[in-house]
């Protein structure tokens, strides 16, 4: 076992085996719990990319919601899932496919093009020119900052996709979609996030896609295994506490060893990291 294997399974609480009904019971749960205990709080509020993650979370989300409503015998809860393009999606299909699977209660689209755009070119007109690589980031959080504004309009929280295969890796904008106030699905590894949809009865299509971000114009739906350098089937081998390759072992160490700072809150003069 590699070094630092034992230390990231024990942070990322990854469990080699799992039962898929038991965790969308566990998620969906774990959701209602929250909202009863913060009871001025109607609304969940999520991206829909068309990809696994967005689309288990949503559905989990949209379960819990159903749930909570049928128990209080109202229809007070809500479930918002919101399409937010960069211009025209080329997998909208996909998206159309998630919504029509999930049945959020409500559906919002903005297209954060013009908003993006706008802040690259003030950018640009104040001597700042910014890479493709950078325009992402700012896209991925032009999206949070929209969300966090529909949840402030229908007193909501944003949820968050961020399941433990991405999060060992940091493969997230700071203070993008790394932004939010739950995660349901962290504990899952991308495999486990896939048992839980065909279990939820999901399209395949859906689940079995290759994963991306999407952010960058220049490489446009670039695979997230290309990106990485190592692929989600080693990453949850890894998590799992199997025996990976060396080269496969020290990526996802030196992925992980990188991106602390990104799961950690803002350091204080009484943390050590600064020290």
């Amino acid at each position: 076992m590699h070094e630092y294997q034992n230390e990231i399974i024990r942070e990322m609480m990854v469990q080699p085996i799992i039962n898929p009904q038991e965790e969308i019971r566990t998620s969906v749960d774990f959701i209602k719990n929250y909202l009863k205990k913060h009871p001025f709080i109607d609304s969940l509020v999520l991206g829909l990319s068309g990809g696994q993650d967005s689309t288990l979370t949503g559905k989990l989300a949209q379960i819990a919601v159903n749930e909570l409503n049928e128990e209080c015998g109202d229809s007070k809860y809500s479930f918002i899932g919101v399409r937010l393009p960069y211009g025209v999606q080329k997998d909208e299909d996909d998206c159309q496919m998630a919504i029509e699977f999930i049945q959020p209660t409500k559906v919002f689209t903005v297209n954060i093009k013009p908003s993006v755009d706008a802040s690259v070119e003030s950018l640009k007109e104040a001597g700042v020119e910014i890479s493709d690589f950078l325009k992402g980031n700012e896209k991925a959080r032009e999206r949070m900052k929209v969300q966090y504004s529909i949840a402030g309009t229908h007193n909501g929280v944003v949820l968050g996709t961020d399941h433990s295969a991405e999060a060992v890796t940091g493969f997230y904008t700071k203070h993008g979609d790394g932004a939010c106030d739950l995660v349901p699905i962290f504990r899952l590894n991308k495999r486990q996030g896939k048992m839980l949809l065909k279990n939820l009865g999901c399209p395949e299509r859906l689940y079995l896609k290759a994963p991306t971000a999407d952010l960058e114009d220049g490489k446009p739906q670039l695979p997230d295994e290309l990106a990485l350098g190592v692929t989600y089937d080693e990453i949850d081998d890894f998590l799992e506490g199997k025996k990976v390759s060396e080269d496969a072992s020290e990526k996802i160490t030196s992925h992980w060893l990188k991106t602390k700072h990104k799961r950690n809150a803002p350091i204080s003069v009484f943390d050590d990291f600064w020290k």
